[in-house]
């Protein structure tokens, strides 16, 4: 299963791999990742190494129960968290003032410098090789996959196969009434792969999303607009790596180190000729019509009438042109693997504008001719992300909507403006966007658009995210009907470790949904299905002060030592620092003072564990958990109450060659969604769409009187 770490490879002639990941998205990396760190053979192909965790939408990571997963994923050994950290422009922890089972971070990214990140990481892992390439079909024979059809290389054999191919299976954007065959604009869809899979069995869906218009960073007005800083002390990271070495981040001689960065990074500017400044890593250049060079992560020539009108320079650019990397002066100081500057430092602000009448007005007299409204749309919107439009339609008393103008990286030219999703004609969106204040000259870059793609229905997956149509393919990400880069992240690395895991004969890891986020996302999916693009939200788990953010080592950590990807002393700091609080509650309960306990007094209005205890040698982060632990004690002791009485329902296990249509107590529509969801218990079966109580009681009785036959 071993190959030694490879780069990028445009032209390799071998034709056997343990594991192929089809997409390179977020989804795909973590896939790839996870497949070759556990020690498989692993291809990942995609069209272009370029693209790599490209964040096509906005450039952040984490928000409410998004940013769970992302602790999750960090806890057990994927990449999201620290590339996340390593490129990060603004942290934030948003609900401050509410408990901390809701609390959760948010980053703002640099768009171009988190995918080269990933792609260096990718490059340098052993076990993986990249591949450049399209997937045009899938080889399966007895229902069992045995290879992939690329483009380039042929037939391609394989024990598995994970596809994360995201927006791009008969992907469609949609500007106005024009609608080009696209998985991103500028980028061509795959059209054969999903009509393949519906041949074999897979029910298939369309679905839609939509990204808002790009704009010139320096044709806005920022004295109109509202400052939103993030949070610098200390920084909230995602990854344990920054965690741990936060402090060593920020020495005396941070101001000198800054200085030569500059120094260093104004020198390779003159070695290498540029006249602008622009990113590290590796992101196409645009050459401006005055010979200029500037930045940016939109790098799609002028390939339909879609992008046709638009300002001189937003199509600008030199093919292959590399921006110079500054080397980053390490020094003594501790840095993770290819971080193009130190974790949290130089934050950018964001800013927050609004919606009025006029822009309002706008919208309403154009409805029509935007995709959504004027018949071009066939698929279901994501409702908790909705565009302009239809915040329009369904909120038709309001007219003051959000606005938050937020940076796609430090050197690049576009900015996101957040709230302004649409499919409107570009005339329109330019109309738009000047009616909104500090926006009036905006230079647009490129448009907003709709996308509408293919996705398979996720009833039609187990747990462990294998399909149940074809043995050893695995489905991750927008293809299985989410929405997000963290449920594509946490979607991918769990294909990648079932996958290696089952190639390894051992029992696959599928969490339950009171120990984890991610179990909850799997869970939901494989159950209950979707209909339209799926979210996450902490209100979608039932015992979320039991699945807090800063428990995620902890409650992952058995796992994470299953799964064998994080370091042995990493595993064993985590271990440590579980026994230290699992021992110093009891302590504290144990220990009196004036008639009460430790864990008493603690709980008190006001007080603390320092003001209680003292110090005593425990690191902040180890008396953080305390603190939650006893202040939420008992709410924490009645959702542990409620576990156990909902696994004694899922210790009910079901046949898995029951006939359901043979139980005539049973309603027809339960039986038909019994049959085609297929529960392994009781549990999974009550938390099946439309299957009632009753139904279970009648499910409960049969298991037993069979068990009572036997």
């Amino acid at each position: 299963m071993n190959s030694p770490a490879n780069s990028i490879d445009v032209c390799s002639h071998k034709s056997h791999y343990d594991l192929v990941v089809i997409g390179a998205g977020h989804a795909g990396c973590e896939a790839a990742l996870a497949g070759a760190r556990m020690g498989l053979d692993t291809a990942l192909i995609t069209p272009s190494m370029a693209a790599v965790a490209r964040m096509s939408c906005n450039p952040s990571i984490g928000g409410i129960a998004k940013s769970h997963m992302v602790f999750e994923l960090d806890a057990l050994g994927g990449e999201m968290a620290l590339n996340t950290d390593c490129t990060g422009v603004q942290f934030r922890v948003l609900n401050r003032r509410k408990g901390p089972a809701v609390q959760a971070n948010r980053v703002q990214c640099d768009k171009p410098a988190y995918s080269a990140r990933m792609r260096a990481v990718l490059s340098h892992t052993k076990n993986l090789t990249c591949l450049e390439g399209q997937v045009t079909g899938l080889k399966v024979q007895n229902g069992k996959i045995c290879g992939v059809f690329e483009q380039k290389r042929g037939f391609v054999v394989c024990e598995k196969v994970i596809l994360t191919a995201g927006t791009f299976l008969r992907g469609r954007v949609l500007i106005g009434h024009e609608s080009v065959p696209s998985g991103r604009i500028g980028e061509p869809s795959e059209e054969q792969l999903s009509l393949q899979l519906q041949q074999l069995g897979f029910s298939l869906g369309r679905l839609k999303t939509g990204t808002p218009p790009r704009l010139h960073k320096d044709s806005i007005d920022y004295t109109k607009l509202q400052v939103q800083p993030g949070e610098t002390a200390p920084v909230p990271f995602f990854s344990r790596w920054c965690r741990d070495h936060a402090e060593q981040f920020h020495v005396e001689h941070q101001e000198k180190a800054d200085e030569a960065a500059d120094q260093e990074g104004a020198q390779a500017d003159e070695t290498s000729g540029a006249k602008g400044t622009c990113s590290t890593w590796n992101t196409s250049r645009r050459k401006r019509p005055d010979g200029q060079t500037e930045c940016s992560t939109w790098n799609q020539t002028q390939q339909s009438s879609l992008l046709g009108g638009y300002p001189d320079g937003c199509i600008w650019y030199a093919e292959g042109d590399t921006c110079p990397v500054p080397p980053v002066p390490r020094g003594t100081r501790p840095l993770p693997p290819f971080a193009p500057w130190i974790p949290g430092t130089d934050p950018m602000p964001c800013f927050l504008s609004h919606t009025n009448e006029r822009t309002i007005d706008l919208i309403q007299s154009h409805l029509k001719e935007s995709s959504l409204y004027g018949g071009m749309v066939t698929g279901a919107g994501a409702r908790y992300c909705p565009s302009i439009e239809d915040k329009v339609v369904k909120f038709a008393g309001r007219t003051a909507h959000h606005v938050f103008i937020e940076p796609e990286g430090r050197h690049v030219l576009e900015v996101y403006p957040n709230g302004t999703s649409n499919s409107l004609p570009f005339e329109v969106q330019e109309a738009m966007i000047h009616s909104i204040p500090g926006l009036e000259q905006a230079k647009f870059l490129a448009p907003g658009y709709a996308i509408e793609y293919d996705y398979f229905d996720p009833l039609q997956l187990k747990t462990t995210l294998e399909s149940k149509v074809v043995e050893g393919l695995y489905l991750a990400g927008q293809v299985n009907g989410t929405t997000g880069y963290e449920e594509a992240a946490a979607q991918g690395f769990m294909a990648g470790v079932n996958a290696a895991l089952s190639l390894k004969g051992e029992t696959p890891v599928v969490f339950r949904r009171h120990e984890a986020y991610i179990g909850v996302l799997i869970d939901d999916l494989a159950t209950k299905g979707t209909n339209e693009p799926y979210r996450m939200f902490t209100s979608r788990a039932e015992h979320r002060l039991l699945m807090r953010q800063d428990n995620a080592a902890y409650r992952m950590l058995d796992t994470a030592r299953r799964i064998g990807i994080l370091d042995k002393e990493v595993l064993a700091k985590i271990e440590e620092e579980r026994q230290q609080i699992q021992a110093e509650r009891v302590r504290l309960h144990r220990e009196f003072r004036d008639g009460i306990s430790l864990a008493q007094a603690i709980k008190r209005q006001g007080a603390s564990y320092a003001s209680v205890v003292g110090q005593n040698g425990l690191s902040p982060t180890v008396i953080d958990q305390i603190e939650f632990e006893l202040r939420y004690e008992g709410y924490i002791e009645r959702e542990w109450r409620q576990v156990e009485r909902a696994e004694q329902i899922g210790r009910q296990k079901l046949p898995a060659d029951m006939d359901y249509f043979a139980l005539a107590a049973l309603r027809y529509e339960t039986r038909e969604k019994l049959n085609q969801v297929r529960p392994a218990n009781l549990g999974q079966a009550s938390r099946i769409s439309g299957v009632t109580p009753a139904d279970i009681a009648i499910l409960s009785v049969w298991l037993k009187s069979r068990h009572e036959g036997e």
